[in-house]
Formats: structure tokens, C-alpha cells, sequence
């Protein structure tokens, strides 16, 4: 299998994965909450590196490079995955307070606050708002996280390359 077709693959997935996190919020009326709103920049992330990597459909180093920043991109978003399936597994007495919506913060806070105040999460973040297969929304990312960070780092150490057409 090329890594152009691996890259392609990781782009659908993540644009589809966005696609999923928009239906929830738009059709299904789910208010995603600060740490929701940074996984689906880590998606995003990794999905713009895939996206470039089958534009330039790289050779040898440079899959290697596109496959680290995948898996980078993709850690992130497990990190904060894994922040937000923390705090949903917290007992309610230890669970932050709520805290106000994206928008109300990114219209009244400087970035860094904004920035801050997402990563440390807020009680809305611990709220286990829907499920499937037993696994919350921070699961199914997390999931997802791993599987990018794998693919990517196994494009990064992979050993013997197979000769792949054109690109650079």
C-alpha cells in the first residue's frame, strides 16, 4: 500500500470524524464543550498534514516527516482526549464547575485565557452527554487519536521502503 493511499485514508477519516462532531452539534443540538472543541482542531491538524502529504506525495524522508507531524498532531488530541475521559470519570463532588460556551469566551477572553480555561477543562467537559458501544465521544476520539498515532509513527520508523511514483 503507497503512503499517498495511507495519507488519503487518514484525511477522509479525520473529515469524516468532523463531519460526525458537526451533526452532533448542529442536527443532534450536542453544545460541544472547550476540550471538545480542541479535539476537533487535533482532527483538523492531522487531517491538513495528511491532506498535504497526498498533494505532495512525498518519497522516503519526507514520508517519514509527514508521518511524525501526523502523529504529533494526532498525540495532542489523544492528550486531550484522555484530559477529557479524566474528567468524566471523576466523582461528581471532585468534577469542576461549569463554565461558559466557546463563543462567550473567545468573545470576552484573551487567547491564552481561552486557551487555558479549555485545557484545564470545566464541568461541562465531565459530562457524559451521549454514548455507543459503551465508549462517550472523548472514547471514540481517543480511539481514533491512537489509531492516526500509530499510522503515523509507523510512516515515520517504517524500514524497508518500497519504491512509490512520482512526488518529491
Amino acid at each position: 500500500m503507497t503512503s499517498r493511499l495511507v495519507f488519503s485514508g487518514i484525511f477522509v477519516v479525520c473529515a469524516a470524524l468532523l463531519g460526525v462532531a458537526f451533526y452532533m452539534e448542529h442536527v443532534m443540538g450536542l453544545e460541544p464543550c472547550p476540550l471538545c472543541w480542541l479535539q476537533r482542531f487535533g482532527f483538523m491538524g492531522a487531517g491538513l498534514v495528511s491532506l498535504l502529504a497526498v498533494l505532495h506525495n512525498p518519497r522516503g524522508f519526507g514520508i517519514r516527516v509527514y508521518g511524525l507531524l501526523m502523529a504529533l498532531t494526532a498525540g495532542a488530541g489523544l492528550a486531550v482526549a484522555g484530559r477529557q475521559l479524566w474528567l468524566q470519570s471523576l466523582p461528581e463532588d471532585q468534577v469542576p464547575a461549569c463554565g461558559p460556551s466557546v463563543d462567550y469566551m473567545l468573545d470576552v477572553l484573551p487567547l491564552t485565557e481561552v486557551l487555558t480555561t479549555a485545557l484545564r477543562g470545566t464541568g461541562d467537559c465531565a459530562e457524559v452527554v451521549w454514548r455507543f458501544l459503551g465508549l462517550s465521544i472523548p472514547g471514540w476520539t481517543a480511539v481514533f487519536f491512537s489509531l492516526v498515532v500509530i499510522t503515523g509513527l509507523a510512516l515515520a520508523f517504517r524500514t524497508g521502503e518500497r519504491s512509490e511514483s512520482g512526488g518529491a
